[in-house]
């Protein structure tokens, strides 16, 4: 599957994918994954950056209130088309355009970090999109991207629920199966019953890696791995929000955060 192929698909869940989002039924961008990136972000306060799969600009904005000057890309229009409109009404001075991630459109070292929340690990050539930011990236800069956790959303994953309900094991199979554009259908499983039944599931091509992909990847980019980090909810969250409870029993969410050499 070619990057053209990937923005069909995800032009086509821009819309509603932007109207469900924003309502709240991505719990688990807002309730965790998103606060867990940031607290692993380093300093970036007047510090230049490019956020990479910006989607409708929800992140993008949390980064902005941070004191970066940011600029974002994203593959489907209407998403930037969403991200733009929201930022008329209420400026952050951020910067989106419409780009593809294997071919971005800045000129070498103009930035001195990058960004991608959950969006890697549906490009159909990652090594080259983490070659593409290296190049982007100021020497010392550099990026913090998250995905789903290879070793724990594999092609085949299945939470395992006691009899009251709680999430107590996940079965996993497919680890090694690596995927290449396959298309899932799925929608946000806090969306109520009677909204469901008339709604377009979204369709996602998967470009499923395992760990250690990921960690040759990064290196053959020429790329340092600095951090990691896999997201978990606190029993308080988990009580709050009942849907992020499967965390406590196993990651859902990779962090990396990898360097340019100086």
């Amino acid at each position: 599957m070619e990057s053209t192929d990937v923005g069909h698909y995800w032009e086509g869940n821009a819309e509603s994918w932007t109207r469900l989002s924003r309502a709240g039924h991505d719990v688990y961008r807002d309730a965790l994954n998103t606060p867990a990136f940031l607290a692993m972000l380093p300093p970036v306060s007047g510090l230049r950056g490019l956020d990479i799969g910006c989607g409708e600009g929800t992140n993008t904005r949390r980064l902005a209130e941070l004191g970066p000057s940011m600029q974002a890309i994203d593959i489907a229009p209407t998403f930037i088309a969403h991200a733009r409109a929201t930022e008329a009404e209420d400026p952050r001075g951020i910067e989106y355009q419409v780009a593809d991630a294997l071919d971005l459109p800045f000129a070498g070292a103009s930035f001195d970090f990058a960004t991608s929340f959950m969006a890697m690990m549906d490009m159909p050539d990652q090594e080259k999109a983490l070659k593409e930011v290296r190049r982007v990236l100021r020497p010392g800069g550099f990026f913090q991207f998250s995905i789903l956790h290879p070793c724990f959303v594999p092609p085949k994953r299945r939470n395992i629920r006691d009899a009251a309900g709680e999430p107590v094991a996940v079965e996993v199979a497919d680890y090694f199966r690596r995927t290449d554009g396959e298309v899932e259908s799925w929608t946000f499983s806090t969306i109520p019953e009677a909204e469901r039944s008339g709604l377009t599931p979204f369709k996602v091509p998967r470009f499923h890696r395992t760990l250690s992909d990921w960690i040759d990847m990064i290196v053959e980019a020429g790329l340092t791995l600095e951090k990691l980090g896999e997201p978990r909810a606190s029993a308080e969250l988990a009580a709050r929000e009942p849907v992020v409870a499967d965390t406590r029993v196993a990651p859902i969410f990779l962090h990396f955060r990898v360097r340019k050499a100086a």
